[in-house]
């Protein structure tokens, strides 16, 4: 199985020391035993136990200590009350999962010292998130990227995923090569749950349909919406949309092709922070370009991008 180096990614490095969610399932186990396969010593292993499997989740943390123990690595475990965050906070499980890992890891950084996470998403989880997305109404295709800068509690953490290239099956292939074990989550077989349903039902179906691997078809797709981004940006920097206060300039925008309109719009909502940008939003947002339209419109997390004086402008 050629996955040999498939860790040299921008930006890695054998001597600084990472950060590395372990969960004990085969993906994260996988990813660790590579690392240290290809040399990277200085690793700090993380397990965060979201206290939604009971015993399992406690035997799953004792794996990844013996583990961490038997690499000669750091190891750091901590336990959030997922059900709980869910019902004070009005998040979903996903959500609120992610919210309570990010604010791990932003306490295991400051702790040593290391803003720098590795985590082992791979291809399958690549195409569950694209398909998720584009099932909530995302703006084209919206997948993880190998590398992204998250703020959490003031404090920027770059997060690398070194291993979108390869599918789960892989991973597991190479663990079974060498022998080496890893803990099993009977959730993950949930047909109850969305994400397993897409990995299950639906990802297999569309790979008979095609007769080829659906997951790697779509990071294909993912790619080419990348590269489109990119023409994007180059077009949008020409029109020189924005004001020196940071404001979108409505004589400017009009004159612009819809699609690029939009592309500006969800831009600048991003560069805000504005979260849940859907078609639906920035078609109401669109509406404002007309002077006979709105003037505001309502947007995700509380907050308004309103109409004014030949601008756009967020409040």
């Amino acid at each position: 199985m050629m996955i040999a180096g498939v860790l040299w990614f921008k930006g890695a490095s054998r001597t600084e020391r990472w950060l590395v969610g372990v969960s004990g399932g085969a993906d994260s186990v996988a990813l660790l035993h590579l690392l240290v396969e290809q040399g990277f010593q200085n690793l700090v292993v993380c397990h965060l136990d979201h206290r939604l499997r009971g015993r399992a989740a406690t035997e799953d943390a004792k794996f990844v200590k013996r583990l961490a123990l038997k690499l000669g690595l750091a190891c750091e475990t901590e336990t959030a009350d997922i059900k709980r965050r869910m019902r004070e906070c009005g998040e979903s499980m996903e959500t609120a999962a992610r919210n309570a890992r990010h604010g791990f890891f932003s306490e295991c950084a400051r702790k040593h010292r290391c803003p720098r996470i590795l985590l082992a998403h791979h291809a399958d989880d690549q195409a569950e998130t694209v398909l998720w997305n584009l099932l909530r109404g995302s703006h084209g295709l919206k997948g993880m990227r190998e590398s992204q800068v998250i703020q959490v509690g003031g404090r920027s953490l770059l997060i690398c995923r070194p291993l979108l290239d390869l599918g789960s099956r892989d991973l597991r292939e190479w663990l079974t090569a060498r022998r080496l074990s890893w803990r099993e989550d009977a959730s993950n077989a949930e047909g109850t749950v969305i994400r397993n349903r897409l990995r299950h039902e639906v990802l297999p179906l569309l790979g008979e349909i095609s007769g080829r691997n659906a997951a790697q078809m779509i990071a294909r797709a993912l790619l080419g919406s990348r590269e489109l981004e990119e023409i994007e940006s180059w077009a949008l920097a020409q029109a020189a949309v924005m004001d020196p206060q940071g404001r979108l300039h409505l004589p400017v925008l009009r004159t612009l092709p819809p699609a690029l309109q939009q592309a500006a719009i969800s831009a600048f909502l991003k560069q805000a922070g504005i979260g849940g940008l859907d078609r639906a939003l920035l078609s109401r947002v669109l509406a404002l370009l007309d002077p006979s339209g709105p003037t505001a419109v309502n947007l995700p997390g509380g907050g308004a991008i309103r109409r004014r004086a030949g601008r756009l402008l967020l409040e």
